[in-house]
């Protein structure tokens, strides 16, 4: 079955014609005006994607985000109007995995969900007999506030932390090379040689880890990629 699009847009045009364009690109949308029509929609059929307006009358996109992140790790793209950096990261915070500015190009956003679904579905795919991990050592790895938490002090995640850390998280036990972590994060345009996800592990490792030179839960495997070790079998 095609994945399921959620549009949640205030302006009937707006929401009809990008609606529109996604079911060319074969996906199966569903519409909504405000957060009411969305909460119906989502009872009798989950989304896999939701497309939120930030801008809406009634309960706006930032409050959807923030409830919605609550219940499930389902996609959030924020479409917004507003050139307001506040809101962008405020929304980020909060939970949503991209924001897409109007007026917006529609390819750019289509490769942003595509991006989005591939992410979510492989972040769902742990493998049999590994579950994702949400507790190793003396950490809890807060998924719904995007933090490491240990007894001692709490570790906020960057949202492309934690896209490292879920990514890694979701596969212990498993190597992932540098562009498969690349495109977890939606940035597989990463060039072979960009040391970015090396300077993410590395923030990771400072924060988790009790000596970042030695670590004992995110290691390289040198060539190959890094690999974040399994609880069960530590």
């Amino acid at each position: 079955m095609s994945q399921h699009i959620l549009i949640v847009e205030d302006d009937r045009t707006t929401r009809m014609r990008l609606a529109a364009y996604l079911r060319e690109r074969g996906y199966r949308v569903s519409e909504a005006e405000n957060a009411d029509e969305m909460e119906k929609v989502i009872s009798a059929d989950p989304a896999e994607l939701l497309l939120v307006d930030i801008n809406l009358e009634g309960k706006d996109g930032l409050t959807i985000t923030r409830e919605q992140r609550a219940l499930s790790r389902i996609g959030i793209i924020l479409l917004t109007a507003r050139d307001d950096q506040v809101d962008k990261i405020v929304g980020l915070e909060m939970g949503a995995d991209d924001y897409v500015t109007k007026p917006f190009d529609k390819r750019e956003l289509a490769a942003r969900v595509k991006n989005l679904l591939a992410r979510i579905a492989d972040i769902g795919q742990a493998p049999q007999g590994a579950p994702p991990v949400e507790n190793f050592g003396p950490w809890c790895f807060d998924r719904i506030r995007r933090r490491l938490v240990s007894a001692a002090r709490i570790e906020s995640l960057t949202r492309q932390e934690f896209d490292v850390m879920s990514a890694l998280a979701d596969h212990p036990g498993q190597t992932l090379g540098r562009a498969r972590l690349a495109e977890i994060m939606g940035r597989a345009s990463l060039r072979a040689n960009d040391r970015m996800i090396d300077v993410i592990v590395g923030r990771l490792r400072k924060k988790l880890e009790t000596d970042p030179a030695n670590p004992e839960w995110i290691l390289t495997e040198h060539g190959r990629g890094y690999r974040f070790v399994d609880p069960s079998a530590a």
